[in-house]
């Protein structure tokens, strides 16, 4: 399978919805049309069982819906709710808004992980030093903050640029804040 190539998992009141946990899941945009009523859980359910995991976006598609549960559905994120009988454009339409938010998602995911990937090769020290770089410290303030010399700073700051792979001050703190790494308080 191509990893460009897109994935639809429809999981109706059908007892294979068993099957779709234990499924591995190739790495590629996909979307979930969930139905409400499944054996042994409600939709609702098992979109709560996902959540937090890597599951993709979900489009309910459902003859049971109702009000309460529409609601539901979106504030736990669905992405669309559907009620049968459905335009097969409505759906069309929904899949495709879906699968976007998937490309989007894991773009953002393969960002981060790189980003990850270059602060865990910076040393505790640099570490340390990153948030006062990403503050708007002088190498100066900075080296009076940590009680070293202004030189052994500005290597420091220039490991952690190269390290980073960041082109510009404002590039490294956008992926600090990527990370969640707070601002010196100073």
């Amino acid at each position: 399978m191509n990893a460009d190539e897109p994935i639809v998992y429809v999981l109706d009141d059908d007892p294979r919805v068993r099957e779709y946990l234990k499924f591995k899941k190739p790495d590629a945009p996909a979307c979930l049309i969930l139905d409400l009523d499944l054996p042994g859980m409600t939709g609702l359910e098992l979109q709560k069982q996902l959540a937090g995991s890597d599951e993709p976006p979900i489009i309910f598609l459902t003859g049971h819906g109702d009000i309460s549960s529409s609601v539901t559905a979106m504030k736990a994120g669905a992405t669309e709710f559907l009620s049968k009988p459905f335009e097969e454009k409505d759906l069309l339409h929904a899949i495709d808004a879906a699968l976007a938010t998937d490309r989007q998602t894991r773009a953002k995911n393969v960002e981060l992980n790189a980003i990850k990937k270059s602060y865990a090769s910076l040393t505790p020290r640099e570490r340390e030093v990153l948030p006062f770089v990403v503050s708007g410290l002088l190498n100066k303030q900075t080296a009076g903050e940590l009680g070293t010399s202004e030189i052994t700073i500005r290597i420091h700051r220039g490991q952690i640029m190269r390290k980073m792979a960041a082109h510009s001050l404002a590039e490294l703190v956008r992926m600090a804040a990527k990370l969640g790494i707070p601002k010196s308080g100073i």
